[in-house]
């Protein structure tokens, strides 16, 4: 039985954000999905996390996913074997950045949050995947699922998110950064930034042509550089 691995989806995404890497990531693994839709700040979703995950694991997060991995790291690093950050950034919460943030909040408490929906759609992939019907119903989906009242929390964690920059050089397990280079919300710039930050324990790969969702946008590619990671 190989390690167990806890994934984090991202914004208003949930376990089928992993569904075209899940065949091959839970072959003699156990898989937990974190529950983080529940709470509103970084620091309660990992406890509600922590409390459910086996003792060590490999750690894997998109995205806001992201940005919980970070705050993993700084609760319990001793319980994370290994580390994959795709598509995230280190950087804090700004007023700039939560200006957006509270439009959308703003909308999702009216009633509209179909307009939420499609609004982050067009950022979430690839330009030439915009057309691709049955990514965006995927996609749709899973907003779908989480709700407009999970989605607020999300966003309140994700508003008050720190700095993780300060402590990547503190991070001494194996850990893959991954970006598609047509990421528009977390560009190549971030990760290469976290890949710098790690050092030598980090391998950063940018897949082509690529938006912000690339365990669905290239799943072929992510399921390889994930079964390499845990290898």
């Amino acid at each position: 039985m190989h390690e167990p691995l806890v994934l984090l989806p991202g914004l208003s995404c949930d376990a089928a954000l992993y569904a075209p890497q899940w065949p091959a990531l839970a072959s003699g693994r156990p898989i937990l999905v974190a529950e983080h839709d529940r709470d509103e700040s970084l620091p309660a979703i990992v406890r509600r996390l922590l409390a459910a995950a086996p003792d060590r694991f490999a750690l894997c997060g998109l995205s806001m996913g992201g940005y919980v991995a970070f705050e993993v790291m700084r609760q319990a690093p001793e319980r994370v074997t290994r580390l994959a950050l795709l598509d995230t950034s280190a950087k804090p919460a700004t007023a700039e950045t939560n200006a957006p943030r509270e439009q959308m909040i703003a909308l999702a408490q009216k009633g509209a949050f179909d307009n939420v929906t499609t609004l982050l759609w067009q950022k979430l992939v690839a330009p030439q995947r915009l057309a691709d019907e049955p990514l965006r119903l995927c996609v749709r989906a899973m907003a779908e699922r989480i709700g407009a009242d999970g989605f607020v929390r999300q966003q309140h964690a994700i508003m008050g998110r720190p700095d993780s920059r300060q402590g990547l050089a503190g991070i001494a397990v194996p850990t893959l950064v991954l970006v598609g280079e047509e990421d528009e919300i977390t560009p190549p710039a971030e990760a290469q930034e976290i890949a710098r930050g790690i050092g030598a324990q980090a391998r950063l790969v940018t897949i082509p042509g690529c938006g912000h969702l690339s365990t669905l946008e290239a799943p072929e590619a992510v399921t390889r550089e994930l079964l390499a990671w845990l290898s």
